[in-house]
């Protein structure tokens, strides 16, 4: 289930790519909240969360060949690679990592990928 908080598309397909918006910690239900602990923990859901949405456009993390990681605090940026080395198999996506003042929802962590999906 995607979850959103405004005025945008979840996921948006440009011919064989598959965009999807920055997805966050959130544990998708009724009443969404983002899940205990720090960034790593939700880089952890988020992921999981962009991989429900990814599914939903035909497309899988195997295909992710971009990915912008965006930290609230750098000081979490080794954490939070160990735990994108848990959810990319080499050869990993190109990546940017970006710290930002302040994320939606208080969130430490957010993450946006592209992913290349050619149309069956």
């Amino acid at each position: 289930m995607a979850v959103t908080f405004g005025p945008y598309s979840t996921w948006r397909r440009a011919g064989d790519l598959v965009v999807i918006s920055g997805q966050l910690g959130v544990v998708p239900s009724d009443q969404p909240t983002m899940i205990e602990g720090g960034a790593p923990e939700q880089l952890g859901q988020a992921l999981v969360n962009a991989r429900a949405v990814l599914a939903e456009a035909g497309a899988t993390f195997d295909q992710v060949i971009k990915a912008t990681l965006f930290l609230t605090d750098m000081s979490d940026f080794a954490a939070c690679n160990e735990v994108w080395i848990t959810n990319f198999e080499p050869p990993r996506p190109t990546r940017s990592a970006v710290a930002v003042h302040q994320l939606p929802l208080g969130a430490l962590a957010e993450v946006e990928l592209w992913a290349y999906s050619p149309l069956d």
